[in-house]
């Protein structure tokens, strides 16, 4: 189980980075991963990790010759991760330099992305060099999850990111409202 107090304390000396003040919770996990053709992916990516939650819904569902690798830019965050999934590769990195983490990781596209970026907490500068530098990786066709709380969507990052999405994905796609979350949030679900 995550551990709750750091995520807290992580929210509050870095909001803008960790984006809550409590993991993820096992319904929006669920949420996140039901949509993605996980099973035949040959590599996936996990986006801000954080201490996990989604990881374990994610890693139950991959080939044993699938290709996982979390990135996490958030050090404490990344420790703890570590200590929880030892066996979990995880790279100490900033998704905007996605291309030369997949280079490194001998990478050339990804099948899926699992994402826990905030993007509503985000400039508009920082939400389109993220998006951009997804692009080198994830292959045509390929999906990305990525989540929404539900009382960031009328915020001007929040529209913005929303308005943003069609612009780099042929599909794009919002859950039903997941209620057995802190706070409530949606999935976007995008293909390439």
């Amino acid at each position: 189980m995550p551990n709750a107090t750091n995520f807290l304390f992580q929210f509050l000396r870095h909001p803008a980075q960790t984006g809550a003040v409590l993991p993820s919770s096992g319904y929006l996990a669920e949420a996140m991963v039901e949509w993605l053709d996980l099973g035949s992916a040959r590599s996936v990516l996990e986006y801000g990790p954080g201490t996990g939650p989604f990881t374990p819904h994610i890693v139950k569902r991959l080939r044993k010759d699938c290709r996982f690798l979390a990135i996490e830019r958030n050090p404490s965050l990344a420790d703890e991760f570590k200590a929880r999934m030892p066996n979990v590769p995880l790279v100490l990195d900033s998704v905007e330099n996605v291309r030369a983490i997949c280079d490194a990781a001998d990478i050339e596209s990804v099948d899926c992305i699992v994402c826990g970026l905030p993007w509503a907490s985000f400039p508009d500068d920082l939400q389109k060099r993220l998006l951009d530098a997804m692009m080198t990786v994830l292959r045509s066709g390929g999906q990305f999850v990525t989540f929404a709380y539900l009382h960031g969507l009328p915020l001007p990052a929040g529209r913005r990111f929303a308005e943003r999405l069609p612009h780099y994905f042929s599909e794009v796609r919002r859950s039903s409202t997941v209620w057995m979350n802190v706070p409530p949030a949606l999935v976007y679900r995008c293909r390439r």
